[in-house]
C-alpha cells in the first residue's frame, strides 16, 4: 500500500513539473553593488524542437545576446552566455525560476518570473495623429548609403503657405540608432517630432546608416561620413520644394554634426542638444570621470585611470598604441604613478583592441574651427546633471567660439540628463528608470526659438 502511494505521488510531481513550461519571457532583477538591473532571458524552441535562448539587459539597450540553454528533468536550468562571460543555473518551481547568475567569478541571487520589463513612456504619442507623416527615401551618393526616414508635416499644414514653413532634420547621437533615437523604450526624437509638428514646425528623422530601414557601411564610418548623410537629407528637404528654412538638431554627435553644417552654410539655423565644444579625448575624459565618481569610486582612484586613459589615447591618436598595444598599458600604468589593478588594465587594453575608425575620429576631432565659422542662428543647451558631455565647460566653449549673433541662444538646464530628462543623479544607469522621455520646457523653449529664428 505504502508502494503505491509512493508511486502516485511521484507520478504526481512528475506531471506538475512537466506543466511546468519554460518556454517565454523570464524576467528578474540584478542587484549589484546597490544597482538593480533588469535582466531577462527568452526562451524559445527551434523548428528542430530544440531550445534557443537569448539574453535582455533593458536598463543598458542591450537586447538579442546569444546564451546557450540546456534543461534537465524538466526543472533544472542552465544558461551560458559566452559574450559577456555569463551563466545562470535555477530551479522552475511554482512557476518560478530560482537560482544563481554568475559573471566571472561574482556569483549573485537571481530569481525570474515569466514576462518582459513593462516600461511607462506618457509621453509617447499614439495615433490617430492631428498631422501627416510621410515614410521617404534619400541616398548619399558620396557614400553609397540610402536613408529610410519619416518626414513629418505640421498640423495644418495645408493652411500654411510653404515658405513660412520650416523643416528641421533630425541627427541621433553616436552609436546606430533608428529614426526614434530610441533608447529604453525612450522615443526621444518621437517625441520631440510630435512636439514640433503641433507647433506648426515640420521634421525629419532618418535611421542610421545600417539601422533599420537604412542601408550604407556602418562599421567604417565616422562622424563626417555621418555628416555627409545629413547634408543628404538637408538637400533632399530643400528639394521638396515644401518648405521655407531648414534647419538641423542634433542631439550629442549630432550636435557636433550641426556645427559642421553650419560651418559648411548648409543649415539656416542649428539646434545643439548636449553637442561637444571641446574636443573629444577631452569629452571621453571628463565622461569617465564624472561617471566613475557618481558611481562612488573614490576621486583618487578616477583621477589614475583617466590619466593613464588620457595616455592611451594619445597612443591611439598617434598610431603607436595600436601597433604596440600591451607596451602602451604598461607604460601609460607607469607614468599615473598608481598601481592600478589586473582588470582596469585589463580595460585600457580592450580601447585599444576596440578602436575603430569612428572612435579614432571622435577621440581626435575638435570642432572649435566649424563653431567659429558658423553664421546661422544657433540654440545650444545642455543639462546640469550630463554625465556625458559636461555642462559647464562645454557650454562654456561654445559661447566662447561662436560668432556673435543677436539670435544665438546658449543655455543650461538644472537638474536635466544628457537625454535632457529631470533625474537625481545625471548617470546612464538611471535614464531607463525615468519615465519622462525630454522635459516639456525644453520642447517648448526649441519650438519658440525656432520659430524667433525663422522670423528675421
Amino acid at each position: 500500500m505504502k508502494k503505491a502511494i509512493l508511486f502516485l505521488i511521484t507520478l504526481f510531481a512528475a506531471v506538475l513539473a512537466s506543466a511546468q513550461t519554460i518556454e517565454g519571457s523570464w524576467t528578474g532583477k540584478l542587484n549589484v553593488m546597490g544597482t538593480q538591473l533588469n535582466l531577462v532571458f527568452n526562451i524559445t524552441k527551434t523548428d528542430g524542437g530544440k531550445l534557443a535562448c537569448t539574453l535582455d539587459s533593458p536598463d543598458q539597450g542591450a537586447k538579442g545576446i546569444p546564451a546557450e540553454i540546456t534543461v534537465s528533468d524538466g526543472v533544472n536550468v542552465k544558461i551560458n552566455v559566452p559574450a559577456i562571460m555569463a551563466s545562470y543555473e535555477g530551479e522552475l518551481a511554482n512557476g518560478q525560476l530560482k537560482g544563481t547568475f554568475s559573471q566571472g567569478s561574482m556569483p549573485f541571487p537571481l530569481d525570474l518570473k515569466p514576462g518582459k520589463v513593462e516600461r511607462n513612456r506618457p509621453q509617447t504619442p499614439k495615433a490617430p495623429y492631428p498631422y501627416t507623416t510621410e515614410e521617404v527615401k534619400f541616398t548619399n551618393t558620396a557614400d553609397n548609403a540610402t536613408l529610410s526616414g519619416t518626414l513629418t508635416y505640421p498640423a495644418d499644414y495645408e493652411k500654411m503657405k510653404k515658405k513660412t514653413v520650416p523643416v528641421v532634420i533630425m541627427v541621433t547621437g553616436s552609436g546606430q540608432q533608428n529614426r526614434d533615437e530610441e533608447v529604453f523604450d525612450h522615443k526621444p526624437f518621437l517625441v520631440l517630432a510630435d512636439f514640433l509638428a503641433r507647433n506648426g514646425i515640420a521634421s525629419l528623422r532618418y535611421d542610421d546608416r545600417g539601422t533599420g530601414k537604412s542601408t550604407g557601411d556602418a562599421a567604417n564610418a565616422t562622424t563626417e561620413n555621418n555628416m555627409k548623410d545629413a547634408l543628404a537629407a538637408i538637400d533632399f528637404a530643400r528639394h521638396t520644394g515644401k518648405f521655407g528654412s531648414v534647419g538641423v538638431l542634433g542631439h550629442s554627435e549630432g550636435g557636433t554634426i550641426a556645427f559642421m553644417l553650419g560651418a559648411q552654410g548648409k543649415a539656416d539655423f542649428i539646434v545643439s542638444m548636449a553637442g561637444p565644444g571641446v574636443r573629444g579625448d577631452s569629452i571621453l575624459l571628463e565622461q569617465n570621470r564624472m561617471m566613475l565618481v557618481g558611481a562612488g569610486v573614490p576621486q583618487q582612484f578616477a583621477d589614475a585611470y583617466c590619466k593613464a586613459l588620457g595616455r592611451i589615447l594619445d597612443g591611439i591618436k598617434d598610431g603607436s598604441a595600436l601597433k604596440w598595444p600591451d607596451i602602451a598599458v604598461h607604460v601609460a600604468a607607469q607614468q599615473t604613478g598608481a598601481n592600478l589593478p589586473e582588470p582596469i588594465m585589463q580595460n585600457l587594453k580592450a580601447v585599444i583592441q576596440q578602436c575603430t575608425p569612428w572612435f579614432k575620429y571622435f577621440i581626435s576631432y575638435d570642432p572649435s574651427a566649424d563653431i567659429r565659422s558658423v553664421k546661422c542662428p544657433v540654440m545650444a543647451i545642455n543639462g546640469s546633471k550630463d554625465a556625458q558631455v559636461a555642462a559647464a565647460g562645454n557650454l562654456t566653449a561654445i559661447r566662447r567660439l561662436l560668432p556673435p549673433n543677436s539670435l544665438n541662444l546658449i543655455k543650461e538646464y538644472h537638474e536635466l540628463n544628457h537625454l535632457f530628462q529631470h533625474c537625481t543623479t545625471g548617470l546612464p544607469t538611471e535614464y531607463a528608470q525615468i519615465e519622462e522621455t525630454m522635459s516639456p520646457e525644453v520642447m517648448q523653449d526649441i519650438a519658440d526659438w525656432i520659430k524667433k529664428a525663422i522670423r528675421q
